[in-house]
């Protein structure tokens, strides 16, 4: 994998990620992101369908705690998960959680991290979670790593914990990978330290001092902390990173919140989003125009007025809230208007 940068402006960068896949002569533009899916398929979308969608990612994203169960298939199977999903010419990135439900907190150890699938915890030691690897054959891989350190507030010995555990375990699996004889993946490396500013830098310049090939900004998902805190601490984790590998970040699906991290150099993100919104039973709906036309803004904001008004809008629901969940960029399917 080689990252060509073609251009950066403050922090933002723009640019191709080149010999990808097993033949190394597939490409990313980036920003860019990955292809959401649960175990191995696009949710609400058939095969045929999605090979219809122009502009689908190239990258696909594979969950381990979703798959961990069914390794053993795999490993008898022996050609990998991309064939046997049906996306053998697809670049994988296999993740360790899923980001729509975020595994609970409490369950890591000095030597295991514990994922959820659909029958329970699976506690997972290096060699087992390579053992899983080789076993899916993905191109990239997120490493093991200590990511329960969730919240605003974590005390600096616990965020210490969380990156001395991340580091241990990707040093561990970077030499099981080196003996095996079939894991021929790019490992990526987590930077953890929940809202430390100290640890994550910590984090940051010693995971690139491994032989990586790219770097993953964790534990930024869902309201686990402001949004101030969170940019600030992006921002100070991508300028300790060395330009030349991608970076990708978890838990950050959301237009609004894509953007403000691509300003701060982050260059890969998932693509759960849109299936949250699909589960809400919602449809996307975006305004493009960035300065709208005062007047006609005013008529707009009229004309709702009226229509409140005069009852045009009521209907059998209207006592009924959005759901808090629902963001800006959405309509309820299920409200009669």
């Amino acid at each position: 994998m080689k990252l060509d940068l073609i251009k950066v402006v403050n922090g933002q960068r723009l640019g191709v990620l080149t010999n990808l896949g097993k033949n190394r002569d597939k490409s990313l533009e980036i920003p860019g992101c990955l292809l959401y899916t649960r175990t191995g398929s696009a949710p609400h979308l058939t095969p045929d369908v999605l090979h219809e969608i122009e502009g689908v990612p190239s990258v696909v994203q594979l969950t381990l705690s979703t798959l961990a169960e069914h390794h053993e298939v795999l490993q008898d199977y022996k050609e990998g998960i991309g064939k046997f999903i049906g996306m053998p010419d697809s670049i994988l990135y296999c993740s360790l959680y899923n980001p729509v439900t975020p595994p609970p907190s409490g369950y890591n150890t000095n030597k295991t991290v514990s994922v959820w699938g659909g029958g329970g915890r699976i506690e997972m030691t290096p060699s087992k979670f390579i053992s899983m690897q080789q076993a899916l054959q993905p191109d990239w891989y997120q490493c093991m790593a200590d990511s329960d350190v969730m919240g605003e507030g974590v005390s600096q010995k616990r965020a210490r914990k969380s990156v001395d555990r991340t580091l241990a375990f990707l040093d561990e699996c970077l030499q099981l990978q080196q003996k095996s004889k079939t894991l021929n993946s790019e490992v990526i490396g987590a930077v953890e330290g929940g809202d430390v500013l100290e640890e994550r830098l910590r984090s940051a310049r010693e995971t690139a001092k491994r032989p990586v090939g790219g770097f993953l900004l964790d534990n930024f998902h869902g309201d686990c902390m402001s949004r101030e805190v969170q940019w600030k601490l992006i921002s100070a984790v991508t300028a300790e990173l060395p330009e030349d590998k991608p970076r990708l970040i978890h838990g950050i699906s959301r237009p609004d919140e894509v953007l403000e991290c691509v300003e701060r150099g982050v260059d890969l993100f998932e693509s759960f989003f849109p299936y949250q919104v699909t589960e809400r039973g919602c449809a996307l709906t975006f305004c493009y125009r960035y300065q709208p036309d005062p007047e006609t803004a005013v008529l707009e904001q009229n004309r709702v007025h009226n229509s409140e008004e005069s009852g045009d809008w009521k209907d059998s629901n209207a006592n009924e809230t959005d759901e808090p969940q629902m963001t800006p960029f959405e309509m309820n399917l299920k409200l009669e208007r």
